[in-house]
């Protein structure tokens, strides 16, 4: 089987945040700003200070007839992990795959 690689968005917002988690995502809201943001296989945490919704960038592998819901699946894993281990409080998670196969290149004719 052919392994496809994919660049997964999980989105979701935040709630119910203790101040503890509010703290330390104020904190760190630099570090996690959307313009810093890319797809990695460990992720890349964003969001905005307003502390409403975030989103998780990932590049994950995957093969078979169902590579791609098995890669939103794990990436969707993987942001609640990441999410309950830091003790941040979230909901409506949506998860988005795309085949990096399937992005175009434009290039620039001359």
């Amino acid at each position: 089987m052919t392994q496809r690689d994919f660049r997964v968005k999980v989105r979701g917002r935040f709630d119910q945040l203790t101040e503890q988690s509010r703290a330390t995502l104020l904190a760190e809201a630099a570090e996690h700003d959307v313009l810093n943001a890319g797809f990695s296989q460990e992720g890349t945490f964003c969001y905005r200070p307003d502390l409403v919704a975030f989103t998780f960038r990932f590049l994950i592998s995957a093969t078979g007839e169902d590579a791609a819901d098995a890669a939103e699946v794990q990436a969707e894993l993987r942001a609640a992990e990441v999410l309950a281990a830091a003790g941040h409080g979230y909901r409506d998670l949506r998860v988005d795959a795309l085949d990096v196969a399937d992005i175009k290149v434009n290039r620039k004719h001359r």
